[in-house]
């Protein structure tokens, strides 16, 4: 299965020594759950944008350090690929930034949330068991990053992620198209390192310091489980896009 990341977001250049680029993380995780899939990039940050929803058999869309309402000029694009692909029902993951351009491309609205930085090791709550999702807790731990926050949800949007701080943690509509606030794709070193680099100056020191400690503490995302998650979902949804079509 062939997988297309729709690259948004750039490493800060001090990063970029330590840490591959956010395709590969996506990449990454999803090797984690032993599954046959290739990877393509479309960099919608550098202005490119696939030619049809097919080019793949499914499509994810990365974080990124922009928001939805800074109405880049690649933005407008990317939303109407999103439009393109919630109607032919390919398989999209959203992750962060893409599960907010996801959320206003079908109709919600995302702002700065005035409940200020989710970051470190959040807890969401399974609201919702779909198929692809497997039998696992009833919870969900993920590294998040983020002060932005899907604030009113598209008519077809279902939860089923939440927790108080994030209440739309994690979405789905109908059996096409997932995603999810935090980002399962982060690994631990790349959490501590976005902390002691933006904590007290862009992230209030006590928000940081009390991520920080919850990490040392043994505070750990569930990283496989989210990556079977995932690779379930786009196989399942595949598998249904060619039963429809036999």
């Amino acid at each position: 299965m062939k997988i297309g990341i729709l690259e948004v977001g750039l490493l800060r250049d001090r990063m970029v020594p330590r840490f591959n680029p956010y395709p590969v993380m996506f990449a990454d995780l999803l090797g984690l759950a032993h599954r046959d899939f290739e990877f393509a990039t479309v960099s919608v940050v550098r202005g490119e944008i696939p030619l049809s929803v097919n080019d793949c058999d499914g499509w994810m869309i990365t974080g990124s350090r922009h928001g939805v309402y800074d109405n880049l000029e690649w933005m407008s694009p990317l939303q109407d690929f999103i439009r393109e692909l919630a109607a032919a029902r390919v398989p999209l993951i959203g992750v962060c930034f893409g599960h907010q351009i996801i959320a206003q491309a079908l109709g919600g609205e995302v702002v700065k949330s005035d409940k200020g930085w989710g970051v470190g090791v959040h807890n969401y709550r399974v609201d919702q068991v779909h198929s692809w999702m497997q039998t696992g807790p009833g919870q969900a731990r993920m590294y998040a990053f983020h002060q932005d926050q899907v604030v009113k949800l598209p008519e077809s949007a279902e939860i089923f992620l939440s927790s108080d701080f994030c209440p739309y943690a994690g979405l789905s509509y109908g059996d096409s198209i997932i995603s999810v606030q935090a980002h399962p794709e982060f690994e631990e070193d790349y959490e501590v390192a976005l902390l002691e680099a933006y904590g007290g100056s862009v992230v209030p020191a006590e928000v940081s310091d009390a991520a920080l400690a919850d990490m040392r503490a043994g505070q750990r995302a569930d990283t496989e489980m989210m990556a079977n998650w995932f690779a379930e979902f786009l196989l399942t949804r595949q598998s249904l896009a060619a039963a429809s079509n036999a």
